[in-house]
């Protein structure tokens, strides 16, 4: 075996290099070579003989009359042929064997670049099939440097790039770290395949709970949507498509140790693993635990969802700096507004203050809500343009609106002081109760104040508290 045979034998073996395809390329650059010594015009031939493990080189020319050779390099005369072969004729071509030896250095080390060159493209055209279809897998691979772009991943026979935007935020490397990532795109380039990987990216956690839970991997349970703030915390809405399997319980695995997994690997990042319910209502119950939901309204037209919470859930349900209510609204798709029971209270009865108001100017209430109106209070301050801007508002109207807010103003005065009455009844004045006899002090019971007025006037109390004190003694404090 020759020195050239064994050499393409092994490397094609050691490079994965299809053998035909390294032929080809060594056949393309000796051509390459002969064209650069001899010229362009030049009709070469370059073949390999896989018997001799040789490369052949053969040149052509036409023959033509004894008078009209006009390029010697691609023409022959007629007497000269047959001098080589009796029985050529005019217009024949004719094959001259060339020895590659006599190529000279230059052409040698051209040849040579060529082939390094064509290999190194096969390689990466290898690399690049192998990948292009690996899209939506997790690699591993060792941290190698860090560029202006993010984090250069040596993953063996190629490298892939982690981003900054696709890094976890807080998550640090340094060189010789191993890390996991999901590959995201995988592109061809000049230089070879650039493969792109993310960590934050919420196919990657599907991707982590396939690896993780079987009955994920065998489409079992399905994860049917993912809501991440990366490296914090994350929502994965699961359903079972078995009535005899738990989602919840299938992800989480015994004593948590399926989802620890995961959270080891993310480092940290906390996951919530919601049911999911193809009703909106009952869906987004789920997905704002571990808050309580009193009730919620749904807008199918403008996907919204108003929530009522117990004042006691409202920072649960909105979580820290918003984070529950963000990675909600996110998993479902919709706009959710959360509302304590109080807050709802109110801002159902200024509603029907509005809508009373807006059967009176006969206008939609829609539209005084659109023009940035909530409460009968900021009708009652707003100026006459700012009303006028309501849209189907008319002078007419607006003197109807006036004029209806000034009576339910009334109404609502009128209501204050019926309240204030009763409270004033359901408490004893001081200059109507029996002041007690000089040197008495009053029974204990009587001299106890309403727990209303103990709240709002301290001072008072440590006042008699303090008078008391220095009373003197009598049989009825003893």
């Amino acid at each position: 075996m020759t020195e050239l045979k064994k050499a393409i034998d092994q490397i094609s073996k050691d490079r994965g290099i299809d053998r035909d395809l390294l032929i080809d390329t060594l056949e393309e650059a000796v051509r390459s070579s002969v064209i650069r010594k001899y010229g362009e015009n030049l009709d070469v031939e370059v073949s390999y003989n896989d018997e001799q493990g040789e490369i052949e080189v053969y040149q052509f020319k036409v023959v033509v009359e004894d008078d009209d050779v006009a390029d010697p390099a691609a023409e022959i005369c007629l007497s000269d042929a047959r001098a080589i072969d009796p029985n050529v004729a005019l217009d024949d071509e004719m094959g001259f064997k060339l020895t590659v030896e006599n190529l000279g250095r230059i052409a040698a080390q051209s040849a040579k670049q060529v082939i390094i060159q064509r290999m190194r493209d096969a390689e990466q055209e290898i690399i690049y099939e192998e990948y292009k279809d690996r899209k939506g897998e997790i690699i591993s691979g060792i941290i190698q440097r860090r560029d202006r772009t993010g984090w250069i991943i040596n993953l063996g026979r190629t490298e892939a790039l982690l981003p900054k935007e696709e890094q976890i935020p807080r998550e640090r490397y340094k060189r010789g770290d191993r890390v996991q990532a999901y590959i995201i795109e995988v592109l061809p380039s000049g230089r070879g395949p650039q493969i792109i990987v993310s960590r934050t990216h919420a196919d990657y956690m599907k991707a982590l709970f396939a690896r993780e839970v079987p009955e994920v991997s065998d489409g079992t349970v399905k994860i049917v949507g993912v809501a991440r703030d990366p490296g914090s915390r994350a929502k994965v809405a699961v359903v079972s498509k078995d009535r005899d399997v738990d989602p919840v319980g299938a992800c989480v695995g015994i004593r948590g140790s399926r989802i620890q997994n995961i959270v080891q690997e993310l480092r940290g990042e906390r996951i919530d693993i919601v049911v999911w319910n193809p009703e909106i209502a009952t869906y987004a119950a789920n997905a704002l635990s571990p808050s309580r939901v009193t009730r919620i309204s749904v807008d199918e037209d403008e996907k919204a969802l108003e929530v009522v919470v117990s004042d006691d859930q409202l920072n649960l349900a909105i979580g820290r700096k918003g984070q529950n209510v963000k990675l909600a609204a996110k998993l479902l798709g919709w706009k959710i507004d959360i509302f304590t029971e109080s807050r709802f209270r109110e801002v159902n009865a200024s509603k029907k203050f509005l809508e009373q108001l807006a059967s009176v100017a006969e206008i939609p209430v829609d539209n005084i809500l659109a023009a940035g109106f909530e409460s009968m209070e900021q009708l009652a301050e707003a100026p006459d343009e700012a009303i006028d801007a309501i849209s189907g508002m008319t002078p007419s109207k607006r003197d109807d609106l006036r004029a209806a807010l000034k009576l339910m103003g009334a109404v609502a005065a009128r209501s204050e002081e019926a309240d204030a009455e009763e409270d004033a009844v359901a408490e004893i004045p001081a200059e109507d109760a029996e002041a007690p006899a000089e040197g008495e002090t009053p029974p204990a019971a009587e001299a106890e104040a309403p727990a209303s007025e103990e709240a709002s006037e301290p001072e008072a109390d440590t006042e008699a508290a303090s008078a008391a004190d220095n009373e003197p003694e009598t049989d009825a404090t003893r």
